[in-house]
């Protein structure tokens, strides 16, 4: 080739090259013009800076008549007050740190789930292109006061995204976990008893939310009271940062709680179900209110929301995917409910069926049946034992931390409530394990400090003080290292003393020897993987959707010794 043909072919390269970049240069900018979210309408006169915060002597704060303190059992409790732009600023102006503190474990916990740096950039793009519409089902209410809540948020992570945009999506993260993980972070169980089935004859409800972003992130929780211009007085059990309500309790005793269904993957953002739980607790008094609420609003996933109400004296379920709404009243006078539909427009659902047969959703309503109903009527000490079970069906030691137990020793928190008495007891870290707390909340959601009903607060589970809990913690860590050595390439190799600690430390679960026959496939020993993935299968495994996945990678392990 001559040097005139070589020269020739380079400028037509570098002219392919310039188009290529040019295009997508465009392309670039108009993704990020088509995601651009724009800010709700607020006051100009309202900043951070509008409100001064004073510390008290307790080491809590004080704005106004708002305030922030962490209480001695470890639980943050925050008041506040007024319109929508002015709750979010003044939330944000006096959880600042905290909020920092809880952004700083849920992104170390994504950089986790998802190590390597360019697939967490394509993941990002793409949920920023799924939520670019997001706003657009969020009321302006809300989009205010989250507004506000974002003036506090760290410059930290502004690479991440701007802090509005940020927050947004946190707020739809139980949302998105859900429906790309098959909502292996966030299995839930609740219950209800009233009339005769409750000591007391009147309503009771408990719930596990299993909402899990890591330890970390379950530490700090915060229980707010909030006394809005609009709507009823409430109480959210949570974390900092967050509007949504995943469990909480209104003035007029109406309860709401959230349980994640099987969804299919969604296309587009609609409603976060958090965002939705708010608007009924602030806005509905009763059962048919919040179905109102409930019918009016799209939401991208499928969930169930557990409503109680003090009015009607009783608990339904609202079942809602993105294409079909249906209540649930149970028959009896105890409504049991897990990560399955029950109404009779899902009965023959495809993907309810696939649920109920193929995760451990039902396993954990059976279960619950089977502690419940011997135990009728049933009081709030009783109920809190149901919470913190860790057997299988029949009282079966199927190791910790299975799915199929009620109490999987990963909760966010756990809570009961009393819609006649508006009292609320919440669970105080670890899991649900810790001492229950119980608020008199009609004090709390006026602003009164003096909130707490020390006499009918319940002590700690005798679990958390045994040597089976030390092992499970030690346990735990040995896990993430696999995990990290398996996901993120951090090095690692177990010595067999190691090896057998870590199986003594709970070796009757499932769990154990899965992590382990990771541990030896990343090393390529195949052998020594099947072995410890044929062991598992051997244990009590969480579902069929689970036997499946072993067993993929006993075949993929045995494939690869014929290679």
């Amino acid at each position: 080739m001559s040097k005139q043909n070589k020269i020739s072919v380079w400028q037509r390269l570098l002219r392919v090259f310039l188009i290529l970049a040019a295009v997508f240069l465009v392309l670039g900018i108009i993704f990020a013009i088509m995601i651009q979210i724009p800010e709700p309408d607020v006051s100009k006169n309202l900043s951070t800076t509008s409100y001064v915060r004073k510390q008290t002597a307790g080491g809590g704060y004080t704005v106004n008549n708002c305030h922030l303190k962490k209480n001695k059992y470890g639980i943050y409790e925050m008041y506040i007050e007024g319109d929508d732009y002015e709750r979010g600023l003044i939330y944000g102006v006096l959880a600042k740190e905290l909020i920092e503190k809880q952004e700083n474990f849920f992104v170390n916990r994504i950089n986790e789930l998802v190590p390597n740096s360019g697939y967490r950039f394509f993941l990002k793009m793409m949920i920023a292109w799924f939520n670019k519409d997001i706003y657009k089902y969020i009321p302006e209410e809300n989009l205010r006061e989250i507004y506000g809540v974002s003036k506090s948020f760290s410059d930290k992570y502004d690479y991440v995204g701007p802090k509005y945009y940020r927050i947004l999506n946190y707020h739809a993260a139980h949302d998105i976990g859900h429906a790309l993980n098959d909502y292996s972070m966030v299995g839930c169980t609740s219950f209800a008893v009233n009339k005769e089935d409750s000591q007391d004859s009147t309503l009771l409800i408990a719930r596990n939310f299993d909402f899990y972003l890591g330890d970390g992130f379950a530490e700090d929780k915060l229980l707010i009271f909030v006394n809005p211009t609009k709507g009823y007085k409430y109480a959210s059990y949570c974390w900092a940062g967050f509007t949504g309500v995943v469990s909480g309790m209104n003035e007029k005793g109406l309860t709401v709680t959230i349980n994640a269904s099987k969804s299919d993957v969604p296309f587009g953002s609609k409603t976060p179900i958090s965002i939705l739980a708010r608007e009924i607790l602030q806005y509905a008094k009763n059962i048919d209110e919040a179905i109102a609420i409930a019918k009016k609003r799209e939401t991208f996933v499928s969930e169930t929301l557990l409503i109680g109400s003090a009015e009607d004296d009783r608990a339904e379920l609202i079942e809602k995917s993105p294409k079909k709404f249906d209540v649930y009243q149970s028959p009896e006078n105890y409504l049991i409910c897990s990560n399955h539909y029950q109404g009779v427009l899902f009965m023959k659902d495809s993907v309810n069926l696939e649920n109920i047969n193929n995760t451990d959703s039902k396993f954990r309503y059976n279960r619950v049946k089977e502690l419940l109903t011997p135990q009728l009527p049933l009081d709030y000490k009783e109920a809190i034992g149901i919470l913190r079970n860790k057997e299988g069906q029949g009282g079966k030691n199927i190791g910790y931390g299975n799915p199929k137990a009620l109490n999987q020793l990963l909760a966010h928190h756990a809570v009961i409530f009393k819609p006649q008495q508006v009292q609320m007891w919440v669970s105080t870290y670890p899991y649900q394990i810790g001492k229950f707390i119980c608020y008199d909340l009609k004090k709390a959601m006026s602003g009164e400090e003096d909130n707490k009903i020390d006499s009918l607060s319940v002590d700690a589970d005798p679990f958390l003080y045994t040597d089976d809990y030390r092992k499970f913690e030690a346990y735990k860590i040995t896990k993430q290292k696999i995990f990290r050595y398996v996901m993120e390439n951090v090095p690692l190799t177990l010595s067999e003393s190691e090896i057998n600690t870590f199986i003594s430390d709970n070796p009757l679960s499932y769990i154990t020897y899965w992590e382990l026959g990771e541990y030896f496939k990343k090393r390529k020993e195949y052998l020594q993987a099947i072995q410890y993935y044929e062991q598992s299968l051997a244990h009590d495994v969480a579902s069929v959707n689970e036997i499946d996945k072993l067993k993929e990678r006993i075949e993929s392990c045995r494939k690869e010794l014929k290679n």
